[in-house]
């Protein structure tokens, strides 16, 4: 299988006014973001949790003493599966200094992957067989 092209993230850090509605929501409900956007990424939505119940909740107050990790992996998954250029060095600042910011990119970042979506329709060419013939059919 070929290696597909490294992208650019499709909104920047601080692109609120791309999608207002998801800067909106994580403003009002942070944790519900957060949620959210492990759910959609196949994750188990309470995931997030370990972030707000560990020392790390301090960095979403701008003190970045720990590495929340759930946003920190969160973040690496996102930018392996649609193959996005960056740098695990990246990922930690980003996520110890911007949490609000990055949970709020993350989200822009799935739907925007999910919008954006190739679907593949793969159908049979007439006169081919689904199954092979079984051993010794002639035609």
């Amino acid at each position: 299988m070929a290696q597909q092209p490294s992208t650019e993230w499709s909104t920047g850090l601080c692109d609120c006014c791309q999608d207002i509605s998801s800067c909106c929501y994580g403003f009002w409900c942070c944790p519900c973001l957060a949620c959210t956007v492990s759910g959609s990424f196949g994750e188990n939505r309470c995931l997030p949790l370990c972030d707000i119940c560990s020392p790390a909740v301090f960095s979403a107050f701008g003190i970045p003493l720990f590495v929340p990790p759930a946003l920190l992996s969160l973040r690496v998954g996102i930018r392996h599966r649609y193959n996005i250029k960056g740098s695990l060095c990246n990922d930690i600042a980003t996520s110890c200094v911007c949490v609000w910011c990055s949970w709020c990119q993350a989200h822009r970042e799935l739907k925007y992957r999910k919008k954006n979506a190739k679907i593949i329709n793969v159908q049979p060419v007439k006169g081919t067989y689904q199954n092979p013939p079984p051993a010794g059919f002639v035609s």
